[in-house]
This record gives C-alpha cells, sequence and structure tokens, in this order.
C-alpha cells in the first residue's frame, strides 16, 4: 500500500469509529493518536535502516509533540487508532496487528530487562481500555477485548474479553452468539440503521431496546414466509407482490445524511494539503 493510500485508510478509519470526527483538517489537526503512528511509520523504517539514534530521537519529539510514546522498533498494523492518546506507551518488542484500537492510558509493556520478544502481540481487531496493562511477550489474539485500567499478564484467546487486576476473562461468544449478533447486523443493513448502535453486548439501553426491535422484525419476517409457503403449498395465492420498503421516519433520514456527510470528506480529502 502506498503512502497516500494508507494516510486515507487512517483518515477513514478515524471516521468509522470515532463519531466525534466531523472533518478530515479537524482530524489532521486534532488528533495526536494518528500524528504519532505517522511519525513512527519514519523513525521505524529508519530503526530497520540501523539509524538507531536517530529513530529514538524522533521518537522522543513525537512523545513531546503527541503525548504518546512508541518505540521505533515496535511493529504495528494498518488502520491502527488511539484513541486520545495522552500515555500511551509502546514497547520495542510490541506488535499490532490490523484495524485494533487503543485508548489513553494505555501499556504494552514488557516484565523483563532481558533482550529478546518482551512485549505483547496484539492480533486484528483488539480493544484496549483506557488505562489497560498488558505486560509480557504474551498474545492478544483477534478481536479481543481488554477492560479499562485491567491488568493482563496471561494469554487472551479469540473474541474473550477480559477485565479486572489480574484480567480474568469474563465473556466469550459461543457459535450461538455469533450467530444472533451476525443476524441483527444483516437486519440493521437491511432496515436503515448502523450496525455499530446494535451490537448485543452495547451497554446504551436505546441500542438495546433497538436490538431487540430487529430481532422481533426477523422472527416475523421468518413466521410470514412460512404461512406463505404453507398457503402456497395449498393452491393459495399469496405473498406474490414485493414487500414495500420499511421507511423509519427521520431517524433513518438523518443517519443516513451523516454516512453521506462523513463518505463525502473521506472522499473529499486531498493527502497533498
Amino acid at each position: 500500500m502506498g503512502v497516500i493510500s494508507r494516510i486515507k485508510d487512517d483518515i477513514a478509519s478515524i471516521y468509522h469509529r470515532d463519531p466525534a470526527a466531523n472533518g478530515t483538517l479537524e482530524i489532521l489537526l486534532n488528533y495526536p493518536g494518528m500524528q504519532a503512528i505517522w511519525i513512527h511509520r519514519v523513525s521505524h523504517k529508519l530503526w530497520k535502516a540501523k539509524w538507531c539514534l536517530t529513530a529514538r530521537m524522533i521518537s522522543t519529539f513525537s512523545r513531546w509533540l503527541t503525548g504518546v510514546e512508541i518505540h521505533p522498533g515496535a511493529t504495528i498494523g494498518d488502520r491502527f487508532f488511539i484513541d486520545h492518546g495522552m500515555g500511551v506507551v509502546i514497547g520495542e518488542t510490541a506488535e499490532i496487528g490490523n484495524d485494533c484500537t487503543l485508548y489513553h492510558g494505555v501499556t504494552l509493556g514488557g516484565t523483563t530487562w532481558q533482550a529478546g520478544k518482551r512485549h505483547p502481540t496484539l492480533g486484528n481487531n483488539v480493544v484496549v481500555g483506557a488505562g489497560a496493562k498488558i505486560l509480557g511477550p504474551i498474545t492478544m489474539h483477534d478481536g479481543a477485548r481488554v477492560g479499562s485500567n485491567s491488568v493482563v499478564v496471561k494469554e487472551v484467546p479469540k473474541d474473550t474479553t477480559v477485565v479486572g487486576i489480574p484480567a480474568r476473562e469474563v465473556a466469550r461468544p459461543s457459535d450461538e452468539a455469533k450467530e444472533h449478533a451476525q443476524r441483527r447486523s444483516e437486519m440493521a443493513k437491511k432496515y436503515g440503521f448502523d450496525a455499530y448502535a446494535v451490537s448485543p453486548d452495547n451497554p446504551d439501553p436505546v441500542a438495546n431496546a433497538i436490538g431487540k426491535m430487529l430481532d422481533h422484525m426477523h422472527l416475523m419476517d421468518s413466521k410470514v414466509q412460512e404461512v406463505c409457503q404453507a398457503v402456497q403449498s395449498m393452491g393459495g395465492s399469496v405473498c406474490t407482490e414485493r414487500l414495500p420498503e420499511l421507511e423509519v421516519g427521520e431517524f433513518s433520514d438523518a443517519e443516513q445524511a451523516a454516512a453521506e456527510k462523513r463518505q463525502q470528506a473521506i472522499d473529499e480529502f486531498d493527502p497533498i494539503i
């Protein structure tokens, strides 16, 4: 991926993950986490080229500028998002996959003074809450979640949520739960709702209510389809016309307008600015 494409990808990922983002210029000027990642890419290339002192000086400047300390030896994937950023520390041998999110005060630290792999590895789509500490050469597998202020010292399995000191597993979705969440997501897209707001583990009561409405609509659709098939099998003529599109009123219109505005801002972004 080229430099310009990667910059566009970074900005698009912030639009998708932070509802407070109102424009491209605002993101460029006021998101220190993104600035720290861009500076890190420069220092990381210098580190790999054995320009270690220069790389460390650049990373120190980045810490002064952004409040985020990323060792130039750390390996970071695509669409990495550091929200707020202040106080984040990422160690030398840390490895971070694609589409990961870290909040302020997070530490990816080591537990030994010996050389070698001593910092955590994060898979894809990992989310680490504010103030959490992940220590040692452990692996956070794809989709892992860490609660705020937790201290993680053991490996976290795929799609598992951990909280506490030391961190303990509190949620690991079953295959049935994953299927349920996927069904909700598909129904949300069908009826014009953003799937972000209907996650089954979302603490927002309004979002949970919308999710239950989508479950009910899915069940009703299934039952009506079964009734239609039964009547048609007995020679009846029902359900021959396509159902009209569901209109969800001003809520849907407002959400669609906001989505179009975000997409327009992404499309109009000029990386040469």
